[in-house]
């Protein structure tokens, strides 16, 4: 029997990672079995396109390389990173927590693409991805809602460059706008994480996610 395959979307700044990991030691702390998976997996050869691309090695416009082709880069790390480090474990009814999934090229790609092309572009992508390739569907996408504004607050308290995605502003307000769009059509679990741009507290947030996340691990059967 298949197990359960989470993912945690956002745009950029929204606490992803932070997020996965106080729930990973939350879930450990209560003794489940899980693999955490972090996309792309930049230490690995098959995110070398993913690397050159979000680099600027093809141009330093996020237009440089279109929708189709950058979904590619990062659909090959996803399949690799799936053949290699969890599909056994998956189909043999672990839980599989991601940061990051295809649910991203639907955010950051469709973005790159008027309004009117973005459906059929969704519709290709995950036809691609989960038919073609064979990647699982997840059971759950949790999208963290953290608005534009409020991620800009956060990213200028980070330290290190920016990659390609990060330096255009108006390309992010984009993704989220698209995010959120996709959250309503495909039924992602939404959470908040800040009102009238006051963010959220971290300890807030967390359980809203551990809350959202309980009740996937305790549904009886899986949601194709």
């Amino acid at each position: 029997m298949r197990g359960k395959l989470i993912t945690i979307e956002g745009t950029d700044c929204s606490g992803k990672s932070t997020q996965l990991e106080l729930l990973c030691k939350r879930l450990e702390r209560e003794g489940a079995d899980f693999l955490k998976i972090a996309f792309p997996r930049y230490d690995s050869e098959s995110s070398a396109l993913v690397r050159m691309y979000l680099g600027g090695a093809f141009g330093e416009n996020v237009a440089s390389v279109n929708a189709y082709a950058a979904s590619s880069f990062f659909a090959v790390d996803r399949i690799a990173s799936y053949l290699r480090e969890w599909k056994d474990y998956l189909e043999n009814g672990g839980t599989v927590l991601l940061d990051r999934y295809t649910t991203s090229n639907a955010i950051y790609q469709a973005s790159k693409l008027p309004e009117s092309e973005r459906a059929a572009f969704c519709d290709w992508l995950f036809d691609y991805e989960y038919n073609l390739l064979g990647l699982p569907e997840p059971d759950a996408v949790i999208f963290l809602d953290m608005p534009p504004d409020c991620a800009e607050r956060l990213m200028s308290r980070r330290e290190g460059g920016e990659d390609i995605h990060e330096k255009d502003k108006d390309y992010l307000k984009t993704c989220y706008r698209a995010a959120g769009a996709l959250a309503d059509k495909y039924s992602w679990k939404r959470i908040l994480c800040a009102e009238n741009e006051n963010i959220k507290s971290i300890e807030e947030i967390h359980a809203e996610i551990f809350d959202t996340v309980s009740r996937v691990l305790t549904e009886g059967n899986h949601n194709a």
